[in-house]
């Protein structure tokens, strides 16, 4: 079937539940008025339809090719072309900074566009959200210079960019790189180390690469404070001369295969220094704070195309009688939407997908209030949730945008295990994000064991102050005691990690899952408690009475009666803490 951007969906969202009209009045977005807005997703999303969609299924079939004489990277047939379009059209320049030819457009917009580019070709959307990465992390960190020579092309998309921080011998723990920097006279440096997973490491959609390198100066401490960060392109800027750094391969992988993952071998690469020495590791943060947003709206681009696939089979597959009674009277079977256990899959997607949405535009919201809003306080609370909710739209959106790709395939039973329907590439192409970018677990360690305790915990309380309020102030609102509970738990649970973790760090260590979980499900709660409250009030003013304000009544009702109860076994399992986790001894583990 043909994708369908969720636009009445966003429209509501946007407009009615969080207010991002506000924004116009922002003097940055100025130019972000609803109607521009609303135009701007409508036109991504017949582009993301018509142009992406029809290249994913080939992408698949094909992967990306490579040459090894030439250490060149073809990618699959109709890429180049989608990509093309892509940039031509302005996309990958939607919230890049107006003096380097950006648009300057809400980075709300931008992940809203990023859902619609993952629904329709995850693998494509990564060349370019790489390059979102590497502009961000130029645009705070990089030299006039190095601006002025990398941003616009980046930003127009001649030019895509690389993360390269991974070797063989080190994933998580960067302090373990072998990557060195060596001074030259010029004021440059060569590059030599291996890096590997580099995603658009080498590929034939643009006319250079700009890889953004983790690498160590002599001398450094060979620990994370030894690490500087080096711009260095595939092609030197200047000359256009073929820079020493080649494709060693390509990974292979059980999903997103038109994405090329490449091997990176530096060989004496001439690289610039962005930043300061030593301090690559901050300047790496900002680019990868932006891929793990990112990355969550491809765990919830993936499941939205899920639901759509999943939904459409249901309405029409013919499979049994209902057990009510016949549904499908000139038929011989009922169409199986009408079983209440394809309804409980069905349900769990539609009413996830549309929390998951509402928790990453809220966020969006607030990465723009803490850039644009004009009081300093606001900045800073905005900023605060930007931060304490970076790792839960990655780790949550991706570990239930897998799931629900996964209960989209069920739905269509022996059908969806079949590469003649687009389920089971939609499970393998998004079971990655929930490793890449930091693993979910380690998404939930830097929750824990960083952002918790950062600023004297001024971030988490900022957050408890948003959610008290709301519950405080709004005696009417929906599922109000429900909510109510989830926050009480959400509190209990910080403050049993604040009075466990100091004294034995391994307690906290073994909390961090399930803790950021029950932070999700209940910031989730608050906005699903915001979405039917909003839908009531237009319904009850006869303004509208549309289906989609009727479904949010029943979504809100399955969240809160069905999700929202595993709150109370989170908190349990958190407070049980580390004994059952830890228990096992050496020998025990293979008995």
């Amino acid at each position: 079937m043909q994708y369908q951007a969720p636009i009445n969906d966003l429209k509501f969202l946007l407009f009615d539940v969080l207010q991002a009209e506000e924004l116009q009045h922002l003097e940055p977005y100025v130019e972000a008025t609803p109607d521009v807005m609303l135009a701007i997703m409508e036109e991504m999303g017949r582009f993301a339809a018509e142009v992406l969609q029809p290249t994913n299924k080939v992408g698949d079939e094909q992967g990306c090719t490579y040459d090894p004489e030439k250490h060149e990277v073809i990618t699959p047939d109709g890429f180049r072309d989608a990509y093309q379009q892509f940039v031509q059209a302005g996309w990958s320049g939607l919230d890049a900074p107006v003096q380097f030819g950006g648009q300057g457009l809400p980075h709300v917009l931008k992940f809203v566009v990023d859902e619609m580019v993952c629904s329709t070709n995850m693998s494509l959307g990564m060349y370019p959200g790489l390059s979102h990465g590497a502009i961000s992390a130029l645009f705070s960190h990089g030299s006039a210079e190095l601006q002025e020579t990398f941003l616009p092309k980046l930003i127009s998309g001649e030019w895509t960019g690389t993360m390269c921080l991974t070797e063989p011998q080190c994933g998580t723990d960067l302090g373990l790189i072998r990557t060195r920097a060596m001074p030259d006279d010029d004021g440059t440096y060569r590059i030599e180390g291996t890096k590997i997973w580099i995603t658009g490491g080498e590929h034939d959609l643009s006319g250079n690469i700009v890889h953004l390198v983790l690498a160590k100066l002599p001398g450094a401490p060979d620990t994370t404070k030894g690490i500087s960060l080096f711009v260095v392109p595939k092609f030197l800027p200047e000359g256009g001369e073929r820079n020493a750094v080649f494709c060693g391969g390509l990974e292979h992988k059980m999903g997103i295969k038109g994405s090329a993952t490449c091997v990176m071998n530096f060989e004496g690469a001439r690289g610039w220094l962005v930043g300061e020495e030593n301090d690559g590791m901050r300047a790496m943060f900002t680019m990868m704070n932006e891929a793990r947003l990112m990355v969550g709206m491809q765990g919830l681009g993936l499941a939205e195309m899920a639901y759509q696939e999943s939904l459409a089979f249901a309405q029409e597959r013919l499979q049994s009688r209902s057990p009510a009674g016949p549904k499908n009277d000139s038929g011989p079977a009922d169409p199986i939407i009408v079983h209440p256990d394809v309804r409980r899959m069905l349900m769990r997607q539609k009413v996830l997908n549309e929390g998951m949405r509402a928790l990453a535009l809220f966020t969006g919201l607030q990465l723009d209030l803490s850039v644009a809003h004009p009081d300093a306080d606001s900045r800073q609370d905005a900023d605060d949730l930007v931060q304490l909710l970076t790792p839960v739209v990655k780790a949550f959106l991706t570990d239930e945008g897998s799931n629900n790709a996964n209960l989209g395939l069920q739905v269509l039973g022996g059908s969806g295990f079949t590469t003649d329907w687009p389920l089971e590439q939609l499970v393998r192409d998004g079971r990655i994000a929930r490793i890449y970018e930091g693993t979910n677990g380690i998404q939930a360690m830097d929750l824990v064991g960083r952002k918790l305790g950062l600023s004297g915990g001024r971030l988490v309380n900022t957050l408890f102050v948003l959610l008290q309020d709301y519950v405080d102030n709004n005696p009417d609102a929906v599922h109000l005691d429900s909510l109510r509970e989830s926050v009480q738990s959400l509190q209990e649970a910080t403050l049993w990690i604040a009075s466990n973790g100091p004294q034995d760090p391994e307690q906290a260590a073994a909390a961090a899952t399930p803790y950021l979980r029950l932070m999700a499900l209940t910031v989730i709660a608050y906005l699903w408690s915001r979405m039917a409250s909003t839908a009531a009030e237009k319904m009850a003013s006869a303004v509208d009475s549309t289906a989609l304000l009727q479904s949010k009544q029943v979504s809100a009702r399955y969240y809160f009666e069905k999700l929202l109860p595993e709150t109370r076994w989170l908190l349990a399992d958190i407070k049980s803490g580390k004994e059952s986790v830890m228990g096992l001894s050496g020998e025990q583990w293979a008995a």
